[in-house]
């Protein structure tokens, strides 16, 4: 049987650790005639947390081990000594997931930010020791109490691809090769429908080092709205991307009509939800270079009245407009810490710096150069020597 590669819902069990029994024990020592109670706490359980991780995409350990059991606590010790403290149990988990109450229902946690660490399941406190309950009239307890009991609950995690540009369109539309000329990722690309079989998701470089996400989601037909094929398990991946790209095959292989096609994806996607209808979108006329697709073109703004970017991924055209389009929709924030234009710098104003000696003057010019007055910083101990 061929393994499982992908997976984007599961049902797991989480169970925190148990808190450590207190206990109850009486100082014997040589020499003391009234050792008194000496039993110590119990350690407190482990908690079950889920950490958000940008290197992994799919829920597939989780699928194979869908049992998430953390540490209990060690019982107390004589002579007051506390018990060990349960171990966390923490489990990576990609970025976009839910994490539901299975019997409720609700939401537990949304997980969207790297490195976000949320408690599923809360440890047992440890118990008290018999040293708690000494007092005037109770100099020998023997009274302690036990560790708390552990926390144990079913969820249901199910993940939905974080992108900024989801890439939507019938099977062979081309919205894998449309994103493997755009990124780096390397999805599989061949000339048979629902080649793509998960989510894959790619990023978009600029010069300027400003990225957007991109993910490529499997061919949607009619009716997937509404269940038909898999539609509802992929039309979710798109539910947090801020720009829709419809991606549509203007040579209309296998008789097709790219304005029949527009006009499906429209009214599934308003189907399946009308927030998501009302995102901003772009539509690309994708395989240009195909002999009949100009004229598909045309008549495809005729009977739409969207006028589409047109791109060939085969001769590279088309690219650049596409990714000034989605720039100008997401606008991404540049990675340059200070440029000229926020400054307000006219490069022609700038001294003559080829001498032997560079002007004071002209090192306002270099925005690279962190030039602020540094903060004022505190002592420790002496509060804030600094005068300002």
């Amino acid at each position: 049987m061929k393994a499982k590669t992908f997976i984007d819902q599961v049902v797991v069990l989480v169970r925190s650790g148990k808190g450590g029994d207190g206990s109850m024990s009486f100082r014997r020592e040589a020499l003391v005639e009234f050792g008194g109670p000496d039993g110590g706490d119990g350690g407190r359980g482990g908690d079950v947390v889920f950490r958000a991780s940008e290197h992994i995409n799919s829920l597939l350990s989780l699928y194979y081990e869908p049992k998430c059991i953390a540490q209990d606590g060690g019982p107390g010790q004589s002579q007051k000594m506390f018990g060990k403290r349960g171990k966390d149990l923490v489990v990576d988990v990609p970025l976009g997931t839910e994490v539901y109450d299975e019997a409720t229902g609700l939401l537990v946690a949304d997980i969207t930010e790297s490195g976000q660490r949320v408690v599923v399941a809360r440890g047992g406190e440890g118990g008290f020791g018999n040293v708690h309950f000494k007092s005037s009239v109770n100099q020998a307890p023997t009274e302690h109490t036990p560790g708390g009991e552990s926390e144990e609950r079913r969820l249901r995690l199910e993940l939905k691809t974080i992108a900024d540009a989801g890439f939507l369109g019938f099977p062979n539309a081309g919205k894998s090769s449309l994103l493997s000329v755009l990124s780096s990722a390397t999805p599989k690309i061949a000339s048979y429908p629902f080649t793509t079989l998960n989510p894959i998701v790619g990023t978009l470089v600029y010069d300027d080092w400003a990225k957007v996400t991109l993910a490529d989601v499997p061919g949607i037909i009619e009716g997937a709205a509404k269940g038909v094929g898999l539609g509802l398990a992929f039309l979710k991946h798109l539910e947090r991307s801020k720009v829709l790209v419809y991606v549509i095959d203007m040579s209309g292989i296998d008789g097709r009509e790219p304005w029949r096609d527009y006009e499906v994806l429209r009214k599934e996607i308003e189907e399946y939800s009308a927030e998501l209808a009302a995102r901003p979108c772009i539509v690309v006329g994708n395989k240009m270079d195909v002999e009949c697709s100009r004229e598909n073109y045309d008549r495809f703004v005729k009977e739409t009245g969207v006028r589409p970017i047109a791109i060939s991924c085969e001769a590279r055209e088309g690219l650049e407009e596409f990714k000034a389009a989605v720039r100008d929709t997401v606008k991404p924030k540049s990675k340059f810490h200070h440029t000229h234009a926020e400054h307000e710098m006219n490069l022609s104003e700038m001294p003559d710096t080829t001498g032997d000696e560079i002007p004071a003057e002209a090192l306002k010019f270099a925005t690279f150069l962190k030039l602020e007055k540094p903060k004022a910083k505190s002592h420790p101990s002496r509060g804030n020597i600094h005068q300002r």
